[in-house]
């Protein structure tokens, strides 16, 4: 009896190891995954940082140019109209933040994340983009609305495109060194004066509502950025270098 008994132990204690042992290979089969998608989330989010900060410089550029513009708009004797061709070529930008989005949960890699905090912030990721997508698209449609309509109605498209493709230094760009390639556009044939331009009351408008929508943009994408760093820390803290 005392035999069989052990034998029975000797069994039962087999099979227990043998399930701690596939537990413990499972884990650190896990594990390894888990290390390669926090690598690979690594670099999406540095990207979306990235894309994200040059999209606040863009903003932050509007936001100068149109100021510039209202401050020309009443005083128009202290600027040249040169000058309001190159605020309006700023001022059209369309600032579009187009981060990199993984589908954890459909995936199943979402249930390899161990750091809950980190889970719960990339569960979360969609929906914190909401805010900045919405005001950006508000934007948008008047970018290519009703201020594209107005440049078309004063005649300054081919004095804008002139300007933006062989003068503007876009030091908002991700490379700050990167230049368009020079075209022989030209200045419009018959441009409108430095007068009309500013006596324009719907620009005038169109370049406050530019104000008005890329700093609320900014002000949301600011706490946008500090998820992202916050995700970032959490990321560097759970991978094994």
């Amino acid at each position: 009896m005392l035999y069989a008994v052990g034998e029975i132990v000797l069994v039962v204690l087999g099979i227990v190891i043998a399930l701690q042992i596939d537990n413990w290979n499972e884990w650190r089969q896990e594990r390894e995954e888990e290390q390669v998608v926090l690598r690979q989330l690594r670099d999406d989010y540095q990207a979306n940082l990235e894309q994200l900060q040059q999209k606040i410089r863009m903003r932050d550029a509007i936001i100068a140019s149109a100021l510039k513009m209202l401050k020309a708009t009443d005083a128009p004797e202290t600027t040249h109209r040169d000058s309001l061709i190159g605020y309006l070529a700023v001022i059209v930008l369309d600032p579009t933040f187009d981060p990199i989005e993984n589908n954890l949960s459909a995936s199943g890699a979402l249930q390899l994340i161990t750091n809950q905090k980190l889970k719960r912030m990339l569960s979360n990721w969609t929906s914190e983009i909401i805010a900045v997508r919405e005001l950006e698209q508000n934007w948008a449609r008047i970018a290519i609305g009703p201020l594209s309509e107005c440049i078309r109605e004063l005649g300054l498209y081919r004095s804008i495109s002139d300007y933006f493709v062989n003068s503007l230094e876009a030091d908002w760009s991700i490379d700050k060194s990167a230049r368009l390639e020079k075209q022989d556009i030209g200045p419009a044939r018959n441009p409108p004066s430095l007068e009309e331009i500013v006596a324009d009351s719907d620009l005038e408008g169109l370049i406050s509502a530019a104000i008005t929508y890329n700093a609320t943009a900014n002000l949301e994408s600011e706490t946008l950025r500090q998820r992202i760093e916050e995700i970032l820390s959490l990321i560097d803290q759970e991978i094994d270098e």
